[in-house]
């Protein structure tokens, strides 16, 4: 009898839309969450029909052998969570979810807008962490499957790219864009 070795199965898109959720959605939150356990988090709250979000990148890791390509967190210690904040325990009774997000001592909320973007931006290309900026320069995308959204421009390694910060959870993405695509966001 001869062995095989086992092929990985891809991860799953973690996105869990529970039945039944109307045009009164609830708005969504940023859940703090124990170190490297956010897929843990959103799969459990997901089984708990809570509707969660956790985008993930590719980062290539070289490993003593190989060199693969991993699914990471997009914004590490973080699970978007939609829930009404009378049913916010749901979500804060899992043991690896420390907190909502909050300001003022009470749970911020990420406007939905955000979330669609964020979406649309990670489906369209390559995104990987940036440190947050304190707002420059403010541009909009103004065509693409990205218009409307608004970030901050750099150059970077001779390229034009957009740094679109998430204010609730004071972190940062970074896409590549073309210059004749922006347009000032400054009214």
């Amino acid at each position: 009898m001869s062995l095989t070795q086992a092929k990985p199965c891809p991860t799953p898109k973690i996105d869990f839309t529970p039945v039944g959720l109307g045009a009164d959605n609830p708005p969504w939150y940023a859940a703090y969450t124990v170190p490297r356990h956010e897929r843990a988090v959103a799969l459990q709250l997901g089984l708990r029909q809570v509707e969660t979000y956790l985008p993930l990148y590719l980062s290539p890791r070289q490993w003593a052998d190989r060199r693969v390509l991993v699914q990471m967190p997009l914004f590490p210690g973080y699970v978007f969570v939609r829930v009404s904040l009378s049913e916010r325990i749901r979500v804060l009774e899992h043991p690896s979810v420390l907190r909502l997000v909050t300001f003022g001592g009470r749970p911020a909320s990420v406007p939905d807008g955000e979330i669609q973007r964020l979406r649309a931006a990670l489906e369209l290309g390559k995104a990987e962490p940036f440190p947050f900026l304190i707002p420059g320069r403010r541009v909009r995308v103004k065509s693409g499957p990205l218009a409307g959204l608004e970030g901050v421009v750099l150059r970077r390694k001779g390229r034009m790219r957009l740094v679109v910060s998430v204010e609730a959870i004071h972190r940062s993405i970074i896409f590549d864009l073309d210059a004749p695509d922006l347009e000032s966001a400054v009214n």
